[in-house]
């Protein structure tokens, strides 16, 4: 068995931190609704790329930074991130064979469903819920953005090849 040591570990970290930032930066008032998932987006490209190294675990502790930096229910953030994670990683050998487009699509669903019991969690904290559909334009928007956001990533993984 050969075992390999693990490279540049402290890129995955930035990353995540840096969707930690994004998440939280100004926007206009008129995009807020559509304000992308970035740490979804961040933690599924490494659960894609690097399997054994980012996990459960580092989306549970990212939801709980991210818990406690929007203020949150303690622990609503990680639930949506590790179910998120679950399904990233129990479908990531057929996700890695499909193209940007249809992984976008695939996505698209994998999103919505973690979406989906956040409102019902905010639903069951006694808050009132957005009007309409505007809880999904988030999923929609990470998905359109996967295809950037992947490359982006896997550029910086190759350049920096951690592993």
């Amino acid at each position: 068995m050969v075992v390999t040591r693990s490279r540049n570990g402290w890129v995955i970290w930035l990353s995540l931190v840096l969707a930690l930032l994004l998440s939280v930066a100004p926007m206009p008032a008129f995009l807020e609704a559509g304000r992308p998932l970035w740490l979804a987006l961040f933690i599924t490209y490494w659960v894609l790329a690097l399997p054994h190294r980012v996990g459960m675990v580092t989306a549970w502790l990212f939801g709980l930074f991210a818990d406690v930096l929007y203020g949150s229910l303690l622990g609503q953030n990680a639930l949506v991130l590790m179910l998120t994670t679950f399904f990233v990683l129990t479908l990531h050998q057929r996700l890695r064979l499909f193209p940007l487009w249809q992984q976008s699509v695939v996505l698209l669903v994998l999103f919505g469903i973690p979406q989906l019991v956040q409102l019902w969690l905010f639903a069951l904290a006694g808050n009132r819920p957005p009007e309409a559909l505007k809880f999904l334009y988030p999923v929609l928007i990470s998905a359109l953005l996967w295809p950037w956001v992947h490359t982006l990533l896997r550029g910086l993984r190759v350049r920096l090849q951690v592993s």
